[in-house]
């Protein structure tokens, strides 16, 4: 089995700055894909970074320039630096972690998600 396991959220002003972070256990073989989700609510759960095992970045449009995201292989864990922050950012945010079980399978866990809020 697999932990994933978010921490860092919390509530900020308009302009402010969050960082997340999250930490994979468990019987890995290796991670391939970190990547954070937001859930606001009446919405769809919606990427708003990734970062491959060999440091490809991709983020959201409404985050680029934001929003930073950043992965220490050998500790299993990724992070997500947010600065400017805005009311629309407010969400559940996940982390969501592809890891390889066997040299041939990927398996994708999901943590359970730290509330962000933006004030305006």
């Amino acid at each position: 089995q697999v932990q994933v396991v978010e921490s860092g959220g919390g509530l900020v002003q308009a302009g402010g700055s969050l960082r997340l972070s999250c930490a994979a256990s468990g019987s890995i073989f290796s991670i391939n894909d970190m990547g954070w989700y937001r859930q606001a609510p009446g919405k769809q759960r919606e990427l708003v970074a990734s970062i491959t095992s060999g440091g490809l970045t991709k983020y959201a449009d409404s985050v680029k320039g934001r929003f930073i995201i950043s992965r220490d292989n050998p500790k299993n864990t990724v992070h997500l630096q947010m600065n400017n922050l805005k009311p629309e950012d407010t969400a559940v945010y996940l982390c969501n972690v592809v890891w390889w079980a066997t040299a041939h399978r990927t398996e994708r866990t999901w943590g359970q998600g730290t509330q962000v809020t933006v004030s305006s």
